[in-house]
């Protein structure tokens, strides 16, 4: 289930402009677009744990998404700016991130979450938990945050 209270997990945000090119013919965000903004905030993440796409790659794994799950609440428009904010909520055997989209004043737009698994890198096996260094740049994080 996804969910908006982020408040004991690690985060991070990204601030978008709706563009041009994002809109449909209804005049409001696409739904595939919305996965763009999603990746935005996780890249996001990845990199305040120190676990960049370079960084998993290097430690022998990569994360394909094999799960997706998006609320649509209230439509994003042309030139709209929003906060995407992404939540790690699993990372010992996967990753398990939440999302929402909101405005300037709170306004919830979009939940979202996805769910990703460790492949190997070179042979693309399905491994068993997440590499030591994941568990550990996870587990620093959230001790120099005090939330563990």
């Amino acid at each position: 289930m996804m969910r908006t209270d982020f408040s004991n997990c690690l985060t991070a945000t990204e601030l978008v402009r709706v563009p041009f090119p994002d809109i449909d013919p209804a005049g409001v965000v696409w739904h595939g677009r919305y996965f763009k903004y999603f990746e935005a905030a996780r890249r996001n993440l990845l990199e305040t744990i120190e676990y960049s796409y370079q960084q998993m790659i290097n430690s022998g794994f990569v994360w394909p998404i094999v799960e997706t799950a998006v609320r649509f609440v209230h439509p994003l428009t042309l030139n709209q700016q929003y906060t995407v904010t992404a939540c790690l909520r699993e990372w010992e055997m996967r990753l398990v991130v939440d999302y929402k989209i909101e405005d300037a004043g709170a306004k919830l737009f979009t939940k979202a979450r996805t769910v990703q698994v460790p492949i190997g890198a070179v042979d693309h096996e399905l491994r068993i938990g997440s590499p030591n260094i994941l568990i550990e740049n996870v587990r620093k994080r959230l001790e120099s945050l005090g939330k563990l």
